[in-house]
């Protein structure tokens, strides 16, 4: 597994940040991803998800949010403004990226990453073209972000995550954009149970197709 990425070292101002580069012979859109507190490129589901796009044509790209230096500060994993701030970074590397560049982009944000993808994409409005939260916390997001935000969104949620649920429904209310909530029987907060990473990854694909592929073509 994953013998279909690489490793990228995408620089910013004074430093890098590492990142893994899932890129099809024919992409069809680019996915970026907001991990969630703790997490990075390293994310075992995370990867899974990614694998499942590029598999259907889709890029996808994992990267660190933080430097190593800046995850060794715990209060930095949950400094969601920072994050997002790196994430609208990244997302103008990647329209400068050759191969990249003419894509239509979407965000998958995980945990706490769903709040910095949720106030990265109010912010760069139109660029961002679907959105897909998995056991995320939108509540996190800006209350200006959640009114706000344009792109068709949906939050994945397992059944068994019930306080997640009721943030989601709480956040869920706020968004005007399309959206949508996929409550996944049986599953915990992580989605460790038995085929439920599964269920996640085609209700990605699915939404990023319908909203991100092929609107994106009617558009064109």
């Amino acid at each position: 597994m994953h013998e279909n990425r690489t490793s990228v070292s995408i620089p910013f101002d004074g430093f890098s940040l590492n990142a893994y580069l899932y890129l099809p012979e024919q992409p069809v859109a680019l996915i970026i991803f907001s991990h969630g507190s703790g997490s990075s490129r390293f994310s075992p589901r995370n990867n899974y998800v990614a694998e499942t796009l590029y598999r259907n044509n889709k890029a996808a790209l994992l990267a660190d949010l933080l430097t190593p230096e800046e995850d060794a500060t715990f209060q930095n994993r949950f400094n969601i403004s920072l994050l997002t701030e790196r994430l609208q970074q990244l997302t103008r590397w990647t329209a400068r990226h050759p191969q990249l560049k003419k894509l239509p982009v979407g965000y998958f944000g995980a945990s706490t990453g769903a709040a910095s993808a949720i106030n990265a994409a109010a912010r760069l409005g139109d660029h961002i073209k679907a959105l897909v939260s998995r056991g995320g916390r939108p509540d996190l997001a800006t209350e200006n972000a959640l009114q706000s935000v344009k792109c068709p969104t949906l939050l994945i949620i397992g059944s068994l995550d019930d306080e997640v649920i009721k943030l989601n429904q709480k956040a869920f209310q706020k968004m005007k954009c399309t959206k949508h909530i996929e409550i996944v029987q049986g599953a915990s907060h992580l989605f460790e149970e038995t085929g439920k990473l599964f269920v996640v990854s085609q209700l990605a694909k699915d939404w990023f197709e319908k909203y991100l592929v092929k609107s994106f073509a009617l558009k064109q």
